[in-house]
């Protein structure tokens, strides 16, 4: 008879313990990420909602409805779209922490860089959809 080392209960346990250390260090970084202007805050939380929903419902739940980000993250799920006046908000946010950042860095290639970035997020950001309150009912 093979005997493995770990049972499958410890390699279950083992996951999940794995999943919530990476969920709450996406949730870690996606925080940073609002207010540094390299960190993206979307895909960190989005991550952490993955890990979360693997692993603990207990997090995921605080993570939907009780935390900073789960309105956002319960909009998104339900419509696959932005709220109504979060993409102003996010795009001057964007624009804000970017302008901070391009009169901080004195070096001209990292300017050149940031402002590519730059036009890359606005992109991004004009092409997500918005949901309005009639596409809501």
């Amino acid at each position: 008879m093979l005997h493995l080392p770990f049972s499958l209960i410890t390699i279950l346990t083992m996951k999940r313990t794995i999943l919530n250390i990476i969920g709450w260090l996406a949730v870690a970084l996606g925080t940073l990420g609002v207010f540094l202007p390299l960190l993206p805050t979307t895909p960190f939380i989005l991550l952490a909602a993955w890990c979360f929903a693997q692993s603990s419902p207990r997090f995921h739940e605080w993570l939907l409805y009780r935390s900073w980000f789960g309105g956002y993250l319960r909009h998104w799920q339900q419509y696959k779209a932005m709220p109504p006046g979060a993409k102003p908000r996010a795009i001057v946010i964007t624009i804000a922490t970017f302008a901070i950042s391009l009169w901080l860095v004195k070096i001209v290639w990292v300017r050149f860089l940031l402002l590519a970035i730059l036009a890359c997020l606005l992109i991004f950001l004009w092409r997500i959809p918005v949901v309005d309150a009639k596409q809501q009912k």
